[in-house]
């Protein structure tokens, strides 16, 4: 009845990680994976455009992503880069900013950083990189006598 868009959502799951499971360090896919435990440390699909990263509620990950699609409803500490798709659930919350093409965000999800469109044309946004800010020297400092 309504010729609504409809965007190819990558249903393969090729890797799960469970919610008893801890890992530490980055992680390189492809296809799909679903995280339900805690990951700390980079995650980046390699391949194809159709890679998918899920992250369940008792989901954690402390680390920057690059993925082309991604669901997320649990917590990740980090800038997100995604050339595709975007989804925050209601559980979401992200302390990071994200970079994105299309993004889907349903209500109660949270975002504690800057949401940046970049153009669907501009391929590099996996290749993003961003400037590391010391924690002592971003604190405002007040002069001294």
């Amino acid at each position: 009845m309504f010729n609504k868009d409809k965007r190819k959502k990558s249903t393969r799951l090729d890797t799960l990680i469970g919610q008893n499971t801890h890992i530490k360090g980055d992680i390189s896919f492809s296809g799909g994976l679903r995280i339900d435990g805690t990951v700390t440390g980079n995650i980046q699909a390699t391949g194809d455009e159709d890679s998918a990263l899920t992250l369940s509620e008792q989901g954690t990950l402390e680390g920057e992503i690059k993925v082309p699609n991604i669901i997320i409803n649990g917590t990740i500490i980090g800038n997100i880069y995604s050339s595709e798709h975007i989804e925050l659930a209601p559980k979401a919350k992200i302390k990071g900013n994200v970079y994105y093409n299309l993004l889907e965000m349903a209500m109660g999800s949270k975002v504690n950083g800057q949401m940046i469109n970049v153009i669907k044309e501009d391929d590099a946004i996996l290749d993003l990189e961003h400037e590391v800010v010391d924690e002592d020297e971003d604190k405002l400092r007040l002069p001294t006598e």
